[in-house]
């Protein structure tokens, strides 16, 4: 398998969602709810649409697992995994914050990732082994050594209310032990936000493969230590993830861990 071809057509088929999402950035003609608080538009599917597309046409056997689509078998031992519009609540609401997610596994491993975010042009991009790049110039996570020192981003899921209680005790503590912590709205640009060292860290729960899997081999490969809250190396399909710079990761696992907090 030629990775640098796959990263040239994975690099075409995000420009080619992201040109959809410019398009649809404040020309959208409704708004579908899946659920509650998970909204679709028109930008969603038809940038998944040009996705697909231009992946399918250079490698026609391989399996697809995409947000809005969900997965299409193939034949060979590739699986691109996307997200055609990461942050849509910020993207309906005008809001320039979301990325466009696709990456590639070879049977389980992530061998490749690409974040783009279509309204300031950023491009994040890592091949498994060869380090990470933030429109073609190499990245690294930041150097800051204590929590203190830190500034941190987290997300919420659309379960919120099941999991309120938990999200809030870990928001708080972290938001006492560090310099802030961020919302953006957008998983996969938290990920390479912490691979480029604007954050130093990053953890949320019940994240889907596709929210994760670009972002995830970007930051480790920016040398970023992944795991879940119980340092348990992180894989995709895992419902923890927690991003830092791997010297405040010891303190962040200290702060994430609830069991010892509720029964002190």
């Amino acid at each position: 398998m030629d990775l640098e071809h796959a990263k040239r057509v994975g690099i075409a088929a995000a420009y080619a969602g992201a040109r959809v999402v410019r398009e649809r950035f404040g020309n959208l003609s409704r708004i579908d709810k899946k659920d509650t608080f998970n909204l679709l538009t028109e930008a969603d599917t038809e940038s998944e649409k040009k996705i697909i597309t231009t992946i399918r046409k250079a490698f026609p056997d391989h399996a697809i697992l995409a947000e809005e689509s969900g997965a299409s078998k193939g034949t060979a031992e590739y699986r691109w995994l996307i997200d055609p519009l990461d942050g849509t609540t910020n993207f309906a609401h005008q809001l320039p914050i979301f990325g466009i997610s696709i990456a590639l596994a070879k049977d389980a491993e992530i061998i490749l990732g690409l974040v783009l975010n279509p309204m300031d042009g950023e491009l994040f991009s890592a091949i498994s082994g060869q380090g990470a790049e933030l429109n073609g110039n190499p990245i690294k996570v930041s150097s800051t050594e204590s929590v203190s020192e830190s500034l941190l981003v987290t997300g919420f899921p659309y379960n919120f209310s099941e999991i309120e209680e938990a999200l809030m005790m870990r928001f708080t503590i972290c938001q006492n032990a560090s310099q802030g912590v961020r919302r953006l709205g957008s998983a996969a640009l938290d990920l390479c936000y912490v691979a480029c060292g604007r954050f130093d860290g990053f953890w949320e729960q019940n994240l889907n493969p596709w929210d994760t899997a670009a972002g995830a081999v970007i930051a480790t490969e920016a040398s970023a230590v992944v795991t879940n809250f119980s340092n348990t190396s992180f894989t995709v399909n895992q419902k923890e993830i927690l991003a830092t710079n791997g010297k405040i990761h010891r303190e962040m696992l200290e702060l994430l861990t609830l069991e010892e907090k509720n029964s002190s």
